[in-house]
């Protein structure tokens, strides 16, 4: 049981980052795009009705990547259900990498406020998890089978990693500015679901050939939202504002006479207090075991668990949440928009680089998105949509080539890296048309709605007046 719960602790820090951006969606003025970014339109004038929802069907997101030889493992556990390291080469210390994130909406709700400022309000409910992690061949294989190591040596278990998931309730609201310049804000409420982040500073293995005994050192932190898995259950995935937390958004975007597209962020700036039941200490000690063949197999994993609990201080203690900030530049060249896109993590580590090369006819689309990940990841992403003024679908994946790999169980060759992604969303919109003023019995701005301002410009007139 220890040995399996510990596996799980690891894999939840390592493969439960699925963060996916979805770069194909940006700029597309879908539901998704115009909560991602706070400034985007989602309706357009004598075209669209004015109440937007996805009806409970979830837009869901998931992106994993995982580079170095540790990727042998987690072929193996994706094509088969096994954890089998016994391809994973120890010795030289060989460093992997993997990112993994998650961003499902399950609940979107949009109206159509104003015309005079193109004003939209919107409700949403949404999953996210975000994760990362840096460690050894050896970290895998000492799980596997610590009967291969037969020298003492040190450092070889020095790494660190995080996950965090929690649930999000934002409120969105954009408006223009001018006919050029918009902005945006997301106000979020968040409850923390689970938290796990290890760090290990310094680390030794020794092997003892006259006792047969292995012993392995561990020196570093640990804060998580449990220690043992007894500490989960299914009321811990639902929202309960046990581990309270809050972030904002905020974004702009202008278009310029030439028709250059310019949009930029600061996403998910905020926190998460984890509740005083939560785990936060110093771990510096030894697991010592007997190898002797006689007698049965020992559990290192149980062995070190036992490490952890004895450090173990319960207490609350804060989180940032994966705030990021994204530049986006584009312009229209008759059926064909390229993007430009730049998002860079603002507190942990990690980035991307995309350029969205995005094809459209009539009301069917179809982009190819190349992404340099700042970890070291080439990526590959496609995506196919569907678009209406009133009616959405859209299906990608932000990492083609080795999704198809393991959606073929190809576990052959080590080559490259591991990595899958996958999303797909709907939306349908609903009600009276919103006319353009013109076009429309009752015209804004007309009479009572003549002086009236929009809230940006109010806050912008006030640091005018202050200067």
């Amino acid at each position: 049981m220890a040995k399996k719960y510990l596996l799980i602790c690891f894999f939840s820090i390592t493969f439960s980052q699925l963060k996916a951006q979805q770069y194909g969606l940006f700029n597309t003025k879908t539901l998704f795009d115009a909560f991602e970014n706070p400034a985007q339109k989602a309706f357009l004038l004598d075209s669209s009705r004015q109440y937007a929802s996805n009806f409970l069907l979830p837009y869901f997101g998931l992106n994993a990547a995982n580079k170095g030889n540790g990727s042998y493992t987690g072929r193996k556990l994706i094509s088969d259900g096994v954890y089998d390291a016994t391809g994973v080469p120890i010795g030289n210390n060989d460093r992997n990498k993997l990112i993994h994130n998650s961003n499902i909406y399950l609940l979107t709700f949009r109206m159509f406020q104003s015309y005079k400022f193109h004003q939209e309000i919107g409700f949403s409910w949404q999953v996210r998890s975000d994760a990362f992690a840096d460690y050894t061949n050896e970290t895998l294989v000492i799980f596997n089978d610590y009967n291969r190591f037969s020298s003492s040596q040190t450092g070889l278990f020095n790494g660190n990693g995080y996950g965090q998931s929690y649930h999000q309730f934002s409120l969105n609201f954009r408006e223009n500015y001018n006919k050029r310049l918009a902005f945006g804000v997301k106000l979020s409420l968040l409850s923390g679901i689970t938290y796990n982040k290890a760090e290990i500073t310094n680390s030794n293995l020794t092997i003892d050939p006259i006792a047969n005994q292995l012993s392995v050192g561990l020196t570093g932190t640990y804060r998580a939202s449990f220690l043992r898995g007894d500490e989960i259950s299914s009321k811990t995935f639902f929202p309960n504002f046990k581990n309270p937390g809050l972030s904002i958004g905020m974004g702009t975007t202008y278009t310029a006479k030439s028709g250059v597209f310019i949009m930029s962020s600061i996403k998910d700036l905020g926190f998460i207090k984890w509740n005083k039941n939560s785990h936060s200490f110093f771990v510096s000690d030894v697991a010592t075991i007997n190898r002797n063949p006689l007698e049965p197999e020992p559990d290192l994993q149980e062995r070190i668990l036992d490490i952890f609990e004895a450090a173990d201080r319960k207490n609350s203690f804060y989180t940032a949440t994966n705030a990021k900030a994204d530049f986006l530049i584009s312009k229209k060249y008759d059926f064909y928009t390229p993007s430009f896109i730049i998002s860079k993590n603002l507190f942990y580590q990690g980035g991307d680089v995309v350029l969205v090369n995005n094809f459209k006819y009539n009301d069917l689309s179809l982009s190819l998105s190349p992404t340099y990940n700042m970890l070291g990841f080439m990526q590959l992403g496609t995506q196919g949509m569907y678009q209406t003024p009133n009616f959405e679908f859209f299906l990608g994946t932000d990492n083609l080539l080795k999704s198809a790999s393991v959606a073929k169980k190809t576990t052959a060759t080590n080559i490259g890296y591991t990595g899958a992604s996958f999303y797909m969303g709907l939306g349908i919109k609903f009600g009276y048309v919103v006319e353009h003023p013109q076009n429309s019995s009752y015209m804004p701005g007309v009479g009572d709605d003549a002086d009236k301002k929009g809230f940006f410009s109010k806050i912008f007139g006030v640091f005018k007046k202050k200067k």
